[in-house]
């Protein structure tokens, strides 16, 4: 199964969990429960996003302050490839 990498703006949380490619996961309950984490303090509807990470592991540490990188000079990532603009 692919590895898919959540992010949920609300807690700041980056969690990296399998599934399906048919299947999604919107809500930090359904990423928790997926993961077998606990969801803490955050409300089980809160809204998470899946990053463009080509399936590879994103520690929350490597996100800094969860900002994407800029690309305001020219193409990024080897010619924009790698989905964030």
């Amino acid at each position: 199964m692919p590895t898919y990498d959540y992010r949920c703006e609300t807690n700041g949380a980056t969690v990296e969990v399998n599934h399906r490619m048919s299947e999604e996961i919107h809500s930090w309950g359904q990423l928790c429960e997926r993961a077998g984490i606990d969801p803490g303090d955050t409300q089980a509807d809160a809204p998470v996003r899946r990053l463009a990470t080509g399936g590879q592991v994103v520690k929350s540490s490597s996100l800094g302050e969860g900002a994407a990188p800029a690309c305001n000079a020219g193409p990024c990532c080897g010619g924009g490839m790698c989905g964030i603009n």
